[in-house]
């Protein structure tokens, strides 16, 4: 097997909703796919890894275009579903300190912790504000110099450019009372967890994140590949998009390849945005081992605050022994750990549309906007 990146120049010209392009597409998928299931004696599997690729496929149908031969698993690319509750726990007491304002992004604010979720919280009179981006923090910090502004910030690797900017700014403008309080997964630490061990999930390909590429690249997957032995194509989220990407994976398991394809060319460059990455390095310190909700420790797949910047690290105000009473365990069933970690689909979760459901949610996975178990519940997939 080989493990090289190619390029799709054509992509940028297509119409990514033609209806034409779609339905040839799907064609030639089933007829692959069905040969392909025919060789194997059962259904190929294929993970998007990414939240918004599960909400494109059943937003846009793209389930009822494809056969039962084929069956989507649902990865773990969902930030808000890996959250762990003891983060939330510790941006809820952040939030009761006296003179705080705590903000973050609009779906933090309904994931549950070991107790309450920060929406909970603002009830119960906690100044808990929704921001849509981390630079409006510094605007709250200059209006409230009497307060002390934290920023929850929380993402994959496709935020955390913008979080490290922000720090950045606030660094150099020598705001006093802004301070963030990170909780960034890195997707490639997260991935090799979930598949280089003892019994990983058995997969047949995997179609990879478009957003998390954008900032990291193509190239950067080689490696993961050649481990696995798994084709990944990079998507964008258009039907054109996932369903050519889908086609890719299933030529490469005709023709017994594996390899990095990035047919996100009009998005995702080969090295990343080195940018977005320079500011994620000088911010930040990597591999950190860190606990994330669903997937336990995983190696390398946090990050830091480095030294310059400590001043800025919400952390700095947590109570580290009421923070180390928390535990996962006490919270959500194991179901939504085996959806999470694709063992398991949402419509299989026996809690699922019954004692779990948007109003009232067991697990992040309701949750989320990127969520598998909201996905199937919003498009209403129920089988």
């Amino acid at each position: 097997m080989n493990s090289t990146t190619s390029a799709n120049s054509g992509s940028t010209a297509l119409a990514f909703k033609d209806q034409t392009i779609v339905q040839t597409l799907a064609k030639n998928i089933t007829s692959l796919a069905n040969q392909l299931a025919e060789l194997k004696k059962r259904p190929l599997q294929i993970m998007e890894v990414c939240g918004g690729h599960t909400h494109a496929i059943y937003r846009f149908g793209l389930d009822q275009l494809l056969p039962d031969t084929l069956e989507f698993v649902h990865g773990p690319g969902c930030p808000v579903c890996v959250l762990p509750p003891e983060a939330v726990d510790n941006a809820i007491a952040l939030a009761q300190q006296p003179n705080t304002i705590l903000a973050s992004f609009g779906d933090t604010l309904r994931v549950p912790g070991s107790a309450n979720s920060l929406l909970q919280a603002k009830a119960l009179g906690a100044d808990v504000r929704v921001l849509y981006s981390p630079m409006d923090a510094l605007q709250l910090a200059t209006q409230h110099p009497d307060k002390r502004i934290i920023f929850f910030a929380i993402g994959f690797d496709t935020t955390m450019p913008g979080i490290a900017y922000s720090i950045q700014q606030a660094y150099q403008q020598q705001i006093p009372n802004l301070f963030f309080y990170c909780h960034h997964i890195r997707l490639l630490p997260t991935l090799e967890g979930l598949f280089l061990q003892p019994n990983p999930v058995k997969l047949d390909g995997l179609i990879g994140p478009g957003h998390v590429s954008m900032v990291i690249g193509s190239k950067v997957y080689e490696d993961f590949v050649t481990k696995t032995d798994l084709p990944l194509v990079i998507a964008g989220f258009e039907p054109v998009d996932l369903l050519d990407a889908l086609y890719q994976i299933l030529l490469q398991i005709e023709q017994g390849e594996s390899r990095v394809e990035n047919r996100y060319t009009r998005v995702v460059q080969e090295q990343g945005n080195q940018a977005a990455l320079k500011s994620i390095h000088e911010v930040f310190d990597m591999d950190i081992d860190a606990n994330w909700r669903g997937l336990g420790e995983v190696s390398g797949s946090g990050v830091h605050i480095k030294d310059k910047y400590r001043a800025y690290d919400a952390q700095q105000f947590i109570n580290k022994e009421e923070a180390n009473k928390h535990s996962e365990t006490q919270l959500e069933p194991i179901y939504c750990q085996q959806v999470m970690t694709g063992q398991l689909r949402p419509t299989q979760c026996p809690k699922f549309n019954s004692e779990c459901i948007p109003e009232h949610p067991l697990g992040a996975l309701m949750v989320s906007s990127e969520g598998a178990c909201a996905a199937y519940y919003q498009y209403k997939i129920r089988a």
